[in-house]
């Protein structure tokens, strides 16, 4: 019979043996998020980030129908330089395991593996969430729905900017998803450090970030995920004239070429990359770097809590 079940690389399989801190990332900004030959670099980059802060990096993603936690440099490899990687939600799990598929995770498979691997903290750059003109469209992130069941916590800059910002959090509140920013009261918007909506807490550190970790496992109260909003610092941030400009355009060549579903955040992000001359490229690479290195020092935080205990 087929084995189909989450495979493990050696060094995140000893990781939580031990209890070690781990920290999940996601595969689809290798295959997807990231232009060649920069994704491979940054994907490394990222891993070596969780590391110098003390944690494990486990890099989810589809090789050949095995679902891994913690890809190797080969497998990294593989998902970074070659075609035809599929764009992997929870529910294209099963499907592409068993028709044998390369698979990069989404924010919302990232987390539904991780979980199920004991794995409580993700880093990643920004969420998915509700599109822009979702009255009309019912477009939204399987993100949302994801994290209102799943028991994780993910360091994010907030949602993309290109989405119905407002929307959004108002999802994440009615489905139960707790919102808190990272030394701010403010929810960043991606590429920029303000997203332009105020937060009802914030925690000034990775401890204090654990202890909600802690309080939610001991007071064993059905608890979705926990989004910690992690801003760019503002002379770190795209500047706002040129995002609100490239955003506008680029949302009227999205409605131009009839571009829907998964293909929009792709379509934009790749429209942010040229129209700003790569100045969003950079601005990506600093928000998960950022992103995965506070990550890792929450994992720690929580792990010492745990040991303690």
């Amino acid at each position: 019979m087929t084995d189909f079940h989450i495979h493990y690389g050696t060094e995140v399989a000893e990781a939580l043996r031990e209890g070690r801190p781990v920290v999940a990332l996601e595969s689809t900004i290798v295959s997807h998020g990231l232009p060649r030959p920069d994704n491979l670099r940054v994907a490394r980059q990222i891993e070596q980030a969780v590391r110098d802060a003390g944690a494990v990096p486990a890099t989810i993603g589809m090789v050949d129908g095995r679902l891994v936690v913690g890809l190797d440099d080969a497998e990294l490899t593989r998902l970074a330089t070659v075609d035809g990687v599929a764009k992997l939600s929870v529910r294209d799990l099963a499907v592409a395991a068993a028709t044998g598929a390369d698979g990069a995770t989404t924010v919302a498979a990232t987390s539904a593996v991780a979980a199920a691997a004991g794995i409580g903290v993700f880093a990643t750059g920004g969420l998915g969430g509700v599109h822009r003109e979702a009255a009309q469209t019912f477009d939204e992130s399987a993100d949302l729905v994801t994290l209102a069941r799943t028991p994780i916590a993910v360091v994010c800059a907030g949602v993309k900017s290109i989405l119905d910002v407002g929307a959004t959090l108002e999802r994440l509140e009615t489905l139960g998803v707790g919102v808190v920013g990272y030394r701010t009261r403010r929810f960043p918007g991606f590429f920029i450090t303000d997203g332009g909506f105020d937060l009802d807490w914030s925690l000034d550190s990775a401890e204090q970030v654990a202890d909600v970790l802690v309080a939610r496992e001991q007071q064993r109260v059905h608890h979705g995920g926990l989004i910690v909003a992690n801003p760019l610092p503002t002379d770190e941030q795209l500047d706002p004239e040129l995002h609100d400009r490239t955003l506008a355009d680029g949302l009227a060549l999205l409605e131009r070429d009839g571009v829907t579903g998964k293909a929009v955040t792709p379509y934009l992000l790749a429209h942010f990359h040229s129209a700003t001359e790569g100045a969003s490229l950079a601005v990506n690479v600093r928000i998960i770097l950022r992103n995965a290195d506070l990550a890792a020092r929450i994992a720690v935080a929580a792990a010492a809590r745990r040991a303690d205990a």
